[in-house]
């Protein structure tokens, strides 16, 4: 991975017709970079308008908010991770705090999802965060570790250079507060150093991003931060030109 990753969540907003021209916009700001990726999780439904309209920008890569564990079922509603790659989709989100704290997605479920991220042969990008009862509680680096060990469990260590990691304090989550730099740094080296036992050989690969009420104002501060190599952005990234303002920094 390039060492500035810049993730785009969507979430629930942007259909078919609003990302086409979301995608107009955007692309006229923001022209070829070769020392960066940026990625784009759009909702389910506009993932082919989003994979057409940057047909021609192989430099952007799309991924999908959430998968199934299981290749193939009667699960109603849900997509398996051959579909998404099928689709074009080259990335997934797993284990986001709104679908552990909203959903009910378990610990475990994200070790399914990041095995079968793997076994589709795409990258998952294993959130990873604390309440603000949590963090009040000293529980922070104990929770962060839950959650990766619990998320990388089921997969082979040699695979893990194709995952990336995304620290993302749920109280820091659409509140109007983040971490500092300083914060995010901390917690980021906890992050390195355990990768650095869980894969010795494979640690230094993987890309480990920030996320939590991102904005044009404080991303610079966020990325100069040591160990911070990227952002995962939720309502900054639904502005074509805020966004683009983001990725140049």
């Amino acid at each position: 991975m390039p060492r500035h990753v810049f993730a785009a969540n969507w979430k629930m907003n942007h259909g078919p017709t609003d990302a086409r021209e979301f995608l107009k916009s955007f692309l006229h700001y923001y022209p070829r970079h070769s020392d960066r990726q940026v990625i784009f999780f759009p909702a389910a439904v506009a993932i082919p308008a989003v994979v057409e309209g940057l047909k021609d920008r192989p430099d952007i890569r799309v991924g999908v908010q959430n998968i199934h564990w299981e290749d193939k079922g009667a699960y109603t509603g849900e997509i398996s991770a051959a579909m998404a790659r099928d689709a074009g989709a080259h990335f997934v989100l797993i284990g986001h705090s709104e679908r552990r704290h909203v959903f009910g997605e378990t610990d475990e479920e994200t070790g399914r999802k990041v095995a079968a991220c793997l076994r589709a042969r795409l990258a998952p990008i294993l959130c990873v965060g604390e309440t603000l009862e949590q963090r009040e509680a000293g529980e922070t680096e104990a929770v962060v570790l839950r959650q990766l060990h619990a998320g990388l469990s089921r997969s082979d260590p040699s695979q893990l250079s194709h995952a990336l990691i995304a620290y993302e304090p749920v109280w820091a989550i659409g509140t109007g507060k983040n971490a500092t730099p300083e914060d995010a740094s901390r917690v980021h080296r906890i992050i390195r150093a355990e990768l650095k036992v869980m894969s010795p050989e494979k640690h230094s690969a993987i890309s480990i991003l920030y996320g939590g009420s991102v904005n044009r104002g404080n991303s610079p501060q966020l990325l100069a931060a040591a160990d911070v190599d990227g952002l995962l952005v939720g309502g900054a990234s639904l502005d074509p030109e805020g966004w683009s303002a983001i990725v140049r920094a």
